[in-house]
């Protein structure tokens, strides 16, 4: 098969029920903003390959590997599909899995990894990936001396998007297990959580809350808020240090960076490492009593006040619109 000499190759995220992850539309769109996209369903269940499609890849190839395969490892997936097409770039999810191939796959074929990139664009040299560091405070970019680079996309940062492909071409590759040495689980217990709010990584509306709510039994006043706007539910450092919310909500350089375009601070005063994992976000809106509290400094929108009078009065007005 002869594939386009702009070739970007995207890894799609797919869930262990064969889904593309929310992650595939973003990550089409940042490769199509720089060449075409191919993309490589792992599993190649068809509504994977319907949403790679639906997001702009016209040549979508399919494999029969997975993450946590021991026989075909996704790495050596990625490495057959990188060896065939022979992309300008590849682009994968910055999500925990993606991570971990991106690595593995990087050190193989001896290429430049670019990890957290928050864009993508072309120049005269190549490609470019852009990125926010040190907490948020610089914008910088990288781009390899030789080869393709391999591109980690955090999650929510690219609003790009692709047109859908009706009718893609799609490939069934063939992967031969390469024997290389991989890391190997012990006995893992899957514990299914059932929730009606987005997953906060990669969710377009985030609300987090801070040690300002007090306690455990205050925090529900984030819960509250975040359900009124169909957000996820983050908190800080402090606040999960107290015991308000489990880590696994945790936003910041020690937890879950998120780029959504909402991202509403409740009771944070902002610490550079709590900036670090929000700072992206395309508006902040912060409430806190404490005017000078450097949340502000980064924030679109700031209500200087009494969290716990002001939180119920805007789910009361949220409640009353959708009525």
């Amino acid at each position: 098969m002869t594939y386009p000499t702009d070739s970007i190759l995207v890894l799609v995220d797919v869930t262990p029920s064969g889904e593309a992850a929310s992650s595939t539309a973003a990550l089409i769109g940042a490769a199509a903003q720089i060449g075409s996209p191919v993309a490589l369903v792992p599993g190649g269940a068809q509504s994977a390959v319907d949403a790679a499609a639906a997001a702009g890849a016209s040549v979508v190839l399919t494999a029969d590997a997975d993450a946590q395969s021991l026989t075909v490892p996704l790495v050596d997936a990625l490495q057959a599909a990188y060896r065939a097409v022979q992309p300008d770039a590849v682009v994968v999810s910055n999500s925990i899995a993606g991570r971990d191939v991106a690595g593995r796959f990087a050190v193989r074929e001896k290429l430049a990894l670019s990890i957290d990139a928050i864009g993508l664009s072309r120049d005269d040299e190549g490609i470019v990936a852009h990125h926010s560091v040190y907490g948020g405070a610089y914008l910088t970019d990288s781009a390899p001396t030789y080869g393709a680079p391999v591109v980690t996309v955090r999650q929510g940062a690219v609003d790009a998007r692709a047109d859908a492909v009706a009718a893609p071409t799609v490939e069934a590759l063939e992967v031969t297990a390469s024997g290389a040495v991989a890391a190997s689980a012990g006995a893992v217990e899957v514990v299914e959580v059932e929730s009606s709010r987005p997953e906060l990584r990669g969710a377009a509306k985030v609300v987090s809350g801070g040690r300002g709510l007090g306690s455990k039994e205050q925090f529900v006043l984030v819960e509250q808020l975040a359900d009124a706007l169909g957000a996820a539910i983050g908190a800080s450092r402090a606040a999960v240090d107290a015991g308000y919310i489990p880590y696994a909500h945790q936003v910041g350089q020690t937890g879950v960076s998120v780029s959504p375009q909402l991202y509403v601070a409740v009771g944070i005063s902002g610490a550079i490492q709590h900036r670090a994992g929000m700072q992206t976000a395309k508006n902040i809106v912060a409430i806190n009593k404490d005017a000078d509290a450097p949340i502000f400094d980064v924030a679109d929108f700031g209500i200087v006040g009494d969290l716990f009078a002001i939180v119920p009065q805007v789910v009361e007005a949220l409640e009353a619109r959708k009525k």
